[in-house]
């Protein structure tokens, strides 16, 4: 390639590269913040976090006193000289409602009032950010998690009693999500946002596939570095995600006490991020598999050997698996919408024409590939590898000294002839059984032998030249030190 485009190709990576570490965030907001469903899932985990429900009763337990005067309602109702315990019996009461919310937070009722709250807020959330007249004229652009029911299902549980949690303001544990002046830059960013997450997903692999497709020669090392990016994009966010996450709870949160909550809620809030980036790694180590296997080593040249029959026998086989994988994925994956259906069909389109590419490849190395020569050539190559070790050699020192014990056959005494072994007699006309004697290999014969092996291995392209050239010099000094 030209020193130009050879630099266009490498921008693009980075491009690439840089395009899937943004689109990781688009993706996150797009499903945390816009989508319904996914952030009542994700209260429910909040919900079953220690921390959060030691938070959310403190906060609940703080509510109840500071919207209803429990100590003069203990009065009321305290008859005679034991109106004098009221402020005691309040604080004991305190005491008790703040240990008993927590087992409260862990019933089903009481998880259930919370996520149908975070379900009626984030409605309302996404109401607003569209710009719905009817949600801003109801709540003038003001968004709240209303915990009311949640709050009056305290009260009674831990024993204040249902008149005294009738008497609790409406506004009683309400926590503004969003206010009124910050609307018109919440409707920017939500209108920024919107859409931004398949547009980024589909760039990011269209770049590839362009810096792929301008690579001319060595395609296998864009393929390769295109995988590497894509890793680093995944694990970019993951540190980018734990250091913004230390930043907020410290910017946010000035109680001491609410830290720890506030960082349980920021994990399970981002643990989504975190499954988006995973995916993206996954798939960069496809790409980098990928860019190996075509790569001219002599390890991938060896796969490539191992599946050319495949690739070349049963393509129409190969493709539908691909497929099947694919679509497999769509089926189990949850909440399919435009975006990950068309970036699931980009990455199999770019999966199908790496299939294509490595077939002819394989075409080129090895066109009379077949299982038989694949499973012949291993065989070849462990008994070359067992005859270079000397092994083979030592075995059969080892066995020569080896020392069977005789065995005598029964004679039996014949009429005609002497006796011999098996209780046969031998006719007087039979001549003497000779054995035939062994003549030795020489070594001469031995010697071209191996070096006719050696070229044989060279010409099926298991031995290079090097290699080759190597293992005959072995041989002749070998065998001149024997001489």
């Amino acid at each position: 390639m030209s020193k130009a485009r050879r630099r266009t190709v490498k921008g693009l990576v980075i491009l690439g590269s840089l395009l899937a570490f943004l689109s990781v965030f688009a993706i996150w907001i797009e499903r945390q913040a816009l989508n319904t469903d996914d952030w009542v899932s994700t209260s429910g985990r909040l919900i079953q976090n220690q921390k959060i429900r030691t938070a959310l009763s403190n906060y609940l337990v703080d509510q109840l006193y500071e919207n209803v005067n429990v100590e003069k309602e203990l009065e009321d109702i305290l008859p005679g000289d034991t109106k004098d315990l009221a402020g005691p019996a309040a604080g004991g009461l305190r005491q008790v409602a703040g240990t008993g919310a927590e087992k409260v937070l862990e019933t089903g009722t009481a998880q259930g009032f919370w996520e149908d709250a975070n379900r009626t807020a984030h409605e309302q959330l996404i109401a607003v950010l569209e710009n719905k007249k009817e949600a801003v004229e109801t709540a003038n652009g003001e968004v709240t998690l209303n915990l009311g029911s949640l709050l009056t299902n305290l009260a009674k549980q831990v024993g204040i009693g249902q008149n005294l949690a009738e008497k609790l303001p409406p506004d009683a544990g309400q926590i503004k999500i969003l206010k009124s002046d910050q609307l018109k830059t919440a409707q920017n960013i939500a209108v920024a946002i919107k859409g931004s997450a398949l547009i980024l997903s589909l760039l990011t692999f269209l770049v590839f596939a362009l810096a792929m497709y301008l690579t001319r020669g060595g395609r296998f090392i864009t393929v390769l570095f295109s995988g590497i990016g894509l890793i680093a994009a995944g694990l970019a966010v993951i540190i980018a995600r734990h250091i913004a996450g230390g930043i907020i709870v410290d910017q946010l949160v000035k109680v001491q006490s609410a830290k720890p909550a506030a960082e349980a809620a920021w994990g399970i809030a981002t643990s989504l991020m975190v499954s988006i980036s995973s995916t993206v790694i996954v798939v960069g180590a496809f790409f980098v598999a990928a860019g190996w296997l075509a790569s001219p080593t002599k390890a991938a040249r060896e796969v490539r050997r191992a599946i050319a029959p495949v690739l070349q026998g049963y393509a129409p086989w190969v493709y539908a698996g691909v497929a099947v994988v694919f679509g497999f994925y769509l089926l189990t994956s949850s909440g399919i919408g435009l975006r990950l259906f068309l970036t699931t069909l980009v990455v199999a389109g770019m999966a199908a024409f790496g299939i294509h590419e490595l077939r002819r490849q394989t075409q080129e190395e090895f066109p009379d590939a077949s299982f038989a020569g694949v499973f012949g050539s291993t065989r070849d190559r462990m008994m070359s590898a067992y005859r270079d070790s000397g092994l083979s050699e030592r075995v059969s020192e080892q066995t020569s000294k080896i020392r069977l014990p005789e065995v005598r056959m029964p004679e039996r005494e014949g009429d005609e002839g002497e006796p011999v072994a098996g209780g046969r007699e031998r006719r007087p006309d039979e001549a003497p059984t000779q054995e035939a004697p062994t003549q030795a290999l020489d070594a001469e014969d031995a010697r071209l032998a191996r070096l006719e092996r050696l070229g044989e291995l060279r010409d099926k392209g298991i031995l290079t030249d090097q290699e080759f050239a190597a293992e005959k010099a072995r041989i002749l000094n070998r065998d001149d030190q024997s001489a």
